[in-house]
């Protein structure tokens, strides 16, 4: 039986049983796994998930390890397994643009900024690892949850639209639920996504899926730029940079998922 009356020792002991075969538990099965009271590892798994350490699947109440502990820099596999493998496909991404390469994740229905690399032009781009930014607004968000499986997807779009209308960030933001959806439809089709202005005015971005070696995917891959710079007409081409380098990304990440 765990002893769990120690709360550093608790949350870390509880950590220890999410593993990469065992990758999320409920509250009833965990507490009978470690014979503790049920109530008790409840209020612990709640409190983990209240401060991002924890993510919570709404649709069968499981628990899985959330991306606060990249954050905070206490886990090494989104660092090892991702960045550090991955870091020179954006840069030669970025040195055949010639804009600005981000890589993102999905964290609590906004994306999230896991790596960068500036556009070798010098124009600075005012994202920074580790910040986050709105998903229905930004190229990596939609195709991030265009991409997301049915259900997770129907959760965000719950949560992006559950005053109707999504907040506007421009003019030309989509803020509807159905114009949003349309979106989507139409980002599978191409398999890429863009946002002309609709985060930040004057800046564009292109972006496509990343996916692991099970076609599983894991992240966003897009190129920046300037309004008055980006080359619209280019845009196949771009997309074609950001495909090689995604390619580059799934060969050295084998099976990698971010939950």
């Amino acid at each position: 039986m765990l002893d769990l009356k120690n709360s550093v020792h608790k949350t870390f002991a509880l950590l220890d049983y999410f593993t990469a075969t065992k990758r999320e538990w409920g509250v009833t099965e965990l507490a009978h796994e470690i014979g503790s009271n049920k109530s008790t590892v409840f209020r612990f798994l709640a409190q983990m998930h209240e401060i991002g350490i924890l993510d919570k699947d709404e649709a069968n109440e499981k628990y899985r390890l959330g991306l606060k502990l990249f954050e905070l820099g206490n886990r090494v596999e989104l660092r090892t397994a991702l960045i550090e493998k991955t870091h020179p496909a954006l840069e030669a991404v970025a040195m055949n643009i010639t804009e600005t390469v981000h890589l993102a994740v999905l964290k609590n229905h906004q994306v999230f900024y896991v790596d960068k690399v500036e556009s070798p032009q010098g124009l600075k781009i005012s994202s920074h690892i580790g910040s986050y930014c709105p998903a229905h607004a930004t190229a990596l968000g939609k195709v991030l949850i265009a991409y997301a499986p049915p259900e997770r997807q129907k959760q965000i779009l719950s949560h992006l639209f559950e005053q109707q209308v999504a907040k506007a960030y421009t003019d030309r933001t989509l803020t509807t639920h159905d114009g949003f959806k349309v979106e989507l439809q139409h980002i599978k089709k191409r398999n890429f996504a863009i946002d002309k202005e609709e985060y930040e005015v004057g800046l564009i971005c292109v972006a496509i899926p990343v996916l692991n070696q099970r076609g599983e995917v894991v992240a966003s891959l897009s190129a920046s730029g300037p309004a008055n710079r980006f080359k619209e007409a280019e845009v196949k081409n771009y997309v074609s940079t950001l495909k090689k380098g995604a390619d580059a990304i799934q060969e050295k990440i084998g099976d990698f998922r971010i939950l």
